[in-house]
């Protein structure tokens, strides 16, 4: 990456670091002291696991297919895994990726590879279709190392990172999708390209969704400011799409080598999000699902704010959050999660639907739910038992 590059976005993070700029129509920070701290014990967070995760797994089959929405929930079912050594898990994950032969879009011609948006198993190099390679690398890591299980992720990753083109994410969710894959290929291989073109394809995201100012992400160049607004005229971030970047930068800090040299880029990122993130979350807990206007779509969201908990956690857990500032932050997500989203039979509702951003009177309560939904919150439940321990 170029030095000029870096130099750039490492000081838009220092400067949002140094000092807090009153960005106006926030919510004012929560003082720290006026906020619930208090943390459930391992257990008590192991048993939320079991709760969520055992009712997804009794009334959802593992046959489904290898797309986004039903492969986010394995990264948490995994992580899940990770943190409880429940067995059940692992083998629902392993009889999804059998199901899928360890394959997201299924095409064998190369020739007809397309990477625009797609349901059909020619968009192999559409992001969404390779998530699913983060379940198969980790089954893959925590054995056995059958080749089967990861062949068709070097196949697919190993062609994409030998062509010259740099606009594979141009939406939010892409980073969650595909730059975990990229440090988790790293590891696979040792070839250094993979996080060489993972930071040349996320200074492309950045140029076209990144907002300076914030240090939030716009879903995609369609929701832009000033060409597109929240009803009150504000810049509109949409919740999940920012849940999607915090959390594949967690995901990649956790990966990446103490002594990269694109770590401290993806850490001052990190920080800065979750500065922001910091002083935008409702008292409630949850964030709303225009991060900037809560009456553009008012109430509470899971999906994005599971991701926010996660990531906050993650940050805490791992020394890049100062827990004195972010733990209260953690502990309200995690509030509004066991105490709202997740229902008493284990289901979990208020995750908005499919979509692309935030839509004013848009249905989100109780009864909605979905598979990312799902993993959103596991990831946050696995991270909140590591902090307990």
């Amino acid at each position: 990456m170029k030095k000029r590059t870096m130099a750039a976005i490492l000081a838009g993070g220092m400067l949002l670091l140094a000092g807090c700029a009153d960005m106006a129509g926030h919510r004012a920070a929560v003082p720290a002291q006026e906020a619930r701290t208090t943390i459930p014990t391992r257990a008590e967070a192991l048993a939320v696991i079991d709760k969520v995760n055992g009712y997804w797994q009794r009334t959802t089959p593992a046959t489904e297919w290898s797309f986004w929405n039903v492969a986010v929930y394995h990264t948490g079912n995994l992580a899940a895994y990770e943190v409880t050594r429940n067995e059940a898990y692992r083998q629902y994950s392993e009889r999804w990726a059998e199901y899928n032969g360890w394959k997201g879009a299924k095409s064998d011609n190369k020739a007809e590879w397309k990477l625009t948006y797609g349901e059909t198993d020619d968009h192999v190099l559409f992001g969404d279709w390779q998530v699913c390679f983060q379940a198969y690398l980790d089954l893959y890591r925590l054995g056995p190392q059958d080749p089967r299980r990861v062949a068709r992720a070097r196949e697919v990753m190993g062609h994409e990172i030998g062509t010259d083109r740099v606009d594979y994410w141009w939406w939010a969710d892409g980073l969650y999708m595909v730059m975990p894959v990229m440090t988790k290929m790293y590891h696979l291989t040792g070839d250094r390209r993979y996080l060489d073109r993972m930071v040349a394809y996320f200074e492309y995201a950045n140029g076209l969704m990144y907002d300076s100012e914030t240090h939030l992400y716009y879903r995609d160049a369609r929701y832009v400011y000033p060409k597109h607004r929240s009803v009150n005229g504000k810049k509109d971030f949409w919740a999940r799409g920012d849940g999607w970047v915090f959390a594949a930068l967690a995901k990649v800090l956790a990966d990446l080598p103490r002594d990269d040299p694109y770590r401290p880029m993806f850490e001052e990122r990190f920080r800065a999000m979750a500065q922001t993130l910091q002083g935008i979350q409702a008292p409630e807990g949850y964030w709303t699902r225009s991060l900037l206007d809560p009456a553009h779509a008012p109430g509470p969201e899971t999906s994005g704010t599971a991701f926010f908990t996660y990531g906050m956690l993650w940050g805490i857990n791992n020394g890049l959050l100062d827990r004195g500032t972010y733990l209260p932050v953690a502990a309200k997500g995690w509030d509004y999660l066991t105490r709202t989203a997740i229902q008493p039979d284990g289901k979990v509702g208020y995750v908005q639907p499919i979509g692309d951003r935030a839509i004013p009177g848009q249905v989100v309560n109780r009864d909605s739910t979905a598979h990312f939904g799902v993993g959103a919150v596991l990831l946050a439940a696995s991270e909140m038992a590591k902090l307990a321990h």
